[in-house]
């Protein structure tokens, strides 16, 4: 679950550590959507290294470091 943004739910579909679909629910549809169209088709730590350390609005995170921080924790 995401923690300090506005997505409450970010679901990955994928296929051996490569991103096939993502869904969030909540946050600005526009730029989620552009997130999840940008992520799919990358392996997730392509995806990692490109959305890590992203600020919005001052808050320390944001919706595609959250997602970095969700591929992090489920490819261990």
């Amino acid at each position: 679950m995401p923690e300090g943004v506005c997505s409450q739910i970010v679901e990955v579909w994928s296929r051996d550590h490569r991103i096939e679909r993502i869904q969030f629910t909540g946050g600005c549809h526009g730029n989620t959507q552009g997130v999840a169209r940008l992520a799919e088709g990358r392996t997730f730590d392509e995806v990692i290294s490109l959305l890590r350390g992203i600020d919005c609005g001052g808050k320390g995170t944001s919706c595609p470091d959250q997602l970095a921080e969700i591929l992090e924790a489920v490819s261990v």
